[in-house]
C-alpha cells in the first residue's frame, strides 16, 4: 500500500462507525512517595503515601482510544462498569475523548469496575492490586447490553469483540447470545462484520473474523511454543490453515516483530514486520494492530490492506516507551509513507536454510523467474563491489560511544561504558545498510535518551555525521593514497570477481545502477578511483 492508498484509507476512517463490545478496564498508576509516609495511629504501621495518580482505559477501552487516535468518525462502546468511582472516571475519560459511552451498563451489585492498580515507587512497579476478579455478570444486565448492541447495529460499519477477563462479561450465556446476533447480522440486508480478539474463548464467536497472536494459534491447534524465540512461519501457516478451516472465517495472526499473517479461505498473505531502530515497548501493540485492522475493514478494504494498516499502527506504538500507547493517523502516515520492512527474517536467523547457487557460495534468496531477460541490475556499493570502507563500523562505534557519554567518556564507570557500548553495537548491527544520516538520526535519539550530555550540547544528525565522516574519510584517504602510489591495485579494494561481473553484464546490455548509504560525491569519486564508475554511467 503506497502513500496515496494510505492517505485515502485514513481519510475514509473519518466516516466509519465502529462499535466495541467487551471487557472495559482502567489502568491506574499511583506514584508512591515514602518521604510523605507517616504512622497510622490505629494499626500502628506506616502509611504508603500517593503523591500522584493517573488513569487510562485498558482492555476494550484501549482499543477504543486507538480507534479515536486513528481518526474514526464515531466510536460506540458496549460494556459493564460498577457503581463506583473507577467506573465514573472511565466514563469521564470517554467523554473527554469523544467516545460514545451512552450504552455502557452499570451493575451495582456483584460487580466492581475492572481496575489494574500499579503502585510505582522510585520508578519501580510493586505488586499490582486488581479490582473485578470476583465479578459475576447479572443475566439481566447482560441482556440489556446485548439489546443495546442489537439496536445500534444499523448505525455501525463493524463491531469489535474484545474478551480480556476471565470474570468479565463473556459468560457462556452471553457468548451464545452474541453468536446468535452475529449470525443474524450475516443474513441481514446490510450485514455488519464482527472482528473478535479473545484471550480465552477464541473458539466462540462463530461467524466473526479473528485476530490472535502466533502462540495462541499454535495453542488452539494443540501445540505449545516454549521460549522467547519467534514462532517459525511454517508453523504459523499450518496453524492458520487449520483454524481457518475450523472457523470458516478470515484470520489475522500477529507475529510480533515479524508482522502479520492473513489467512483467508483459499490463500494467505504475509505482511512483513517493520524495521524499528532503537528500543521498543510492545505494551499496547496488539490493541493498535486490532484497531488498524478494524478501521480498514470498516472502510471497505480487503484483509491484506487491513493487516498492512494494523502493522503500521503497531509499528508506531512499539516506539512509545513505558506507556500503553496509541497511534495517530499522522504518525501512521509518517511511518507508512516510506516504511522499511524486514525481509525473510527466518532465513536471516537460521543459516541452515540457505540455498546456494550451484557450484558457488552465492546465496539465492528468491529464484529468478523463468523465461525472463534481465534488463536492469542494482548493486550495493560498500561490501558488494567496493571494500574501500571495510571496517567502517569500527570507526562508527567509538564515535557513537563518545557522543553518548559526552566529555566524560574517558572516565565513565565501566558498567555505564559497557551498557552504552552494547547498545551501540546492537544499533550498528541493526542499521547496517541504511543511510548514514538515518543512522545519525538514531544516534541523536540515543544521546537524548541516556541524558549524559547537556541538552544544549546535543548535535543534530548532520553534526554527528560530519564527525563520523571526518574519521572515516581519513581511513579512505589512506587507502586511496596507497592506490594512487601503486602500492596496491583496484582488485585489492574490490570484491573478487566483481569488476569482471560488471563488465560481463555491461557487454550483455544490462543497465547497471549503484546504490549506497554513503554520500553520492564520495561514492562517485571512489568508483572512479577503483575503475568501475564507467559501468554505471552516473546511475
Amino acid at each position: 500500500m503506497g502513500r496515496p492508498e494510505l492517505e485515502s484509507l485514513l481519510a475514509d476512517a473519518r466516516r466509519v462507525r465502529i462499535g466495541i463490545v467487551g471487557d472495559f478496564c482502567l489502568d491506574a498508576y499511583w506514584d508512591l512517595d515514602p518521604t510523605l509516609s507517616e504512622p497510622s495511629i490505629e494499626p500502628g504501621i506506616a502509611t504508603r503515601a500517593v503523591r500522584a495518580q493517573r488513569y487510562s482505559p485498558g482492555g476494550a477501552g484501549n482499543v477504543a482510544e486507538n480507534l479515536v487516535s486513528l481518526g474514526v468518525g464515531a466510536v460506540q462502546v458496549f460494556g459493564v462498569i460498577g457503581d463506583d468511582p473507577f467506573g465514573r472516571e472511565m466514563l469521564r475519560i470517554f467523554a473527554a475523548t469523544r467516545i460514545d459511552a451512552a450504552r455502557m451498563q452499570v451493575q451495582a451489585a456483584g460487580w466492581n469496575t475492572a481496575v489494574y492498580v500499579k503502585p510505582v515507587e522510585a520508578g519501580t512497579e510493586s505488586n499490582r492490586m486488581d479490582f473485578g476478579n470476583a465479578n459475576a455478570l447479572d443475566p439481566a444486565v447482560g441482556g440489556r447490553l446485548l439489546a443495546s448492541l442489537r439496536a445500534a447495529l444499523p448505525s455501525l460499519d463493524l463491531v469489535v469483540v474484545n474478551q480480556q477477563l476471565s470474570h468479565g462479561i463473556h459468560t457462556q450465556e452471553f457468548r451464545r447470545d452474541l453468536e446468535s446476533m452475529i449470525a443474524e447480522s450475516s443474513r441481514a440486508a446490510r450485514p455488519v462484520p464482527f472482528l473478535a480478539d479473545s484471550r480465552v474463548f477464541s473458539d466462540s464467536y462463530t461467524g466473526a473474523m479473528r485476530k490472535i497472536n502466533d502462540r495462541e494459534a499454535l495453542r488452539l491447534c494443540g501445540r505449545e511454543w516454549v521460549g522467547d524465540e519467534p514462532v517459525p512461519l511454517e508453523d504459523v501457516q499450518r496453524a492458520a490453515a487449520e483454524l481457518a478451516a475450523r472457523w470458516s472465517t478470515t484470520l489475522f495472526i500477529t507475529r510480533g516483530s515479524r508482522g502479520i499473517l492473513v489467512q483467508e479461505a483459499r490463500e494467505s498473505h504475509v505482511v512483513p514486520g517493520l524495521q524499528v531502530l532503537g528500543p521498543v515497548d510492545t505494551v499496547g501493540a496488539g490493541d493498535s494492530a486490532l484497531a488498524g485492522i478494524a478501521v480498514a475493514l470498516a472502510a471497505g478494504r480487503g484483509a491484506r490492506e487491513a493487516a498492512e494498516l494494523g502493522n503500521l499502527a503497531a509499528g508506531v506504538t512499539v516506539q512509545k516507551l513505558f506507556t500503553t500507547g496509541t497511534a495517530t493517523s499522522a504518525e501512521v502516515l509518517a511511518i507508512g509513507s516510506d516504511p522499511d520492512y524486514v525481509f525473510a527474517p527466518e532465513l536471516a536467523a537460521d543459516p541452515r536454510r540457505a540455498r546456494l547457487h550451484e557450484g558457488t557460495e552465492i546465496e539465492v534468496i528468491t529464484a529468478a523467474p523463468a523465461g525472463r531477460r534481465i534488463t536492469h541490475a542494482i548493486f550495493d556499493n560498500d561490501g558488494t563491489v567496493s571494500t574501500l570502507r571495510e571496517g567502517w563500523e569500527r570507526i562508527m562505534e567509538p564515535v557513537m560511544i563518545r557522543a553518548i557519554l559526552g566529555d566524560g567518556w574517558r572516565i565513565a564507570e565501566e558498567r555505564a561504558y559497557r551498557a552504552v557500548q552494547e547498545r551501540v553495537r546492537d544499533y550498528i548491527d541493526t542499521t547496517t545498510g541504511i543511510q548514514t544520516l538515518v543512522q545519525m538520526t538514531g544516534l541523536v535519539e540515543m544521546v537524548r535518551e541516556f541524558g549524559l550530555v547537556p541538552a544544549d550540547q546535543v548535535l543534530d544528525a548532520k553534526g554527528y555525521k560530519a564527525i563520523y565522516n571526518a574519521e572515516l574519510l581519513a581511513l579512505v584517504r589512506t587507502r586511496r593514497g596507497k592506490l594512487d602510489r601503486g602500492e596496491v591495485s583496484a582488485e585489492d579494494y574490490t570484491l573478487k570477481g566483481s569488476l569482471a561481473l560488471l563488465a560481463e553484464l555491461d557487454r550483455a546490455g544490462v543497465e547497471l545502477h549503484l546504490a549506497s548509504g554513503t554520500d553520492q560525491p564520495d561514492v562517485e569519486a571512489e568508483a572512479g578511483a577503483l575503475g568501475f564508475a564507467g559501468f554505471f554511467k552516473g546511475r
